[in-house]
């Protein structure tokens, strides 16, 4: 009897759950299909879950009007140098204030994290006014060095710092009594430890990166410099009008690593936040 019951909650709950993800994918399905849609489908009512002539017109339209494919060799290259980029910088970071004891410490490290409280929309006039008087608007150094250096990494840094915190105490005395100095025990012995914070640390900045639109609109001008975010706001037609089927065309193309990062790496993502102690 109990077994039967069990039986019947589980599929209770798979049951609800398969319903509370329908508002969740039901968008993403709506998307894609409407992008192989003509124009005057799209909006139909009541809304068509599979499209009765697929065509792939939307998806050559995409490459014919923009450098879409120049825009999305941008927007990945930016995300992994961002990404690997603030892996360094965070996890050196994080390190030493885990792991280095000097004056000023915790008075220091809480005002880092006060970046996490000012608004990107703040900053982003001085910052302006910075990267035009060093010659690089319509470049991509303002994409790269403001998310590394800059606020973003705050985050990342206050990570890696809460599970360096955690490592043993003894890993170090072990590796000072072989010799290793202060980074070689950064390098040869946390930073390897330190896996599951990166692997956070990194999907979260790839996608931060990734995802970025505000900064693109005020730094650059040239398409052949655009990123997808802002290449996305680029289809419309001869009056201004948004083109429905090539736009979602163009966004069902930029989510495809943002699908492949969620399905592949959430459990790595799961873990990482768990090994750091945060809730």
């Amino acid at each position: 009897m109990s077994r039967r019951l069990s039986t019947r909650a589980k599929l209770l709950l798979y049951g609800v759950l398969l319903v509370l993800c329908v508002p969740f994918v039901f968008p993403t399905w709506w998307m894609a299909t409407s992008s192989l849609k003509p124009a005057g489908d799209i909006f139909a009512f009541p809304p068509k879950l599979f499209p009765d002539n697929p065509q792939l017109d939307a998806y050559r339209k995409v490459f014919e009007l923009q450098p879409f494919g120049q825009q999305y060799f941008n927007s990945m290259y930016i995300a992994v140098v961002v990404t690997l980029g603030t892996l360094a910088v965070s996890s050196l970071a994080g390190y030493g204030f885990a792991r280095i004891r000097f004056p000023g410490q915790n008075i220091l490290f809480l005002v880092v994290l006060t970046g996490l409280l000012i608004p990107s929309e703040v900053t982003i006039v001085p910052l302006f006014q910075m990267f035009h008087d060093w010659g690089m608007i319509d470049t991509h150094w303002p994409l790269i060095l403001v998310p590394v250096l800059g606020a973003p990494s705050v985050l990342a840094t206050f990570i890696m710092r809460q599970f360096f915190i955690a490592l043993p105490h003894e890993l170090e005395e072990a590796a000072r009594m072989d010799g290793l100095g202060r980074f070689a025990i950064y390098w040869r012995i946390a930073l390897p430890l330190a896996r599951p914070a990166l692997s956070a640390v990194a999907i979260f900045t790839f996608l931060h990166s990734w995802n970025l639109y505000l900064e693109p609109i005020v730094y650059l001008s040239t398409p052949d410099m655009f990123t997808l975010p802002q290449a996305l706001t680029q289809y419309v037609d001869a009056y201004g009008g948004p083109m429905w089927n090539v736009q979602l065309a163009a966004a069902s193309l930029t989510a495809l690593p943002v699908v492949a990062v969620f399905v592949f790496a959430q459990r790595q993502f799961v873990e990482g936040l768990a090994h750091t102690g945060l809730k």
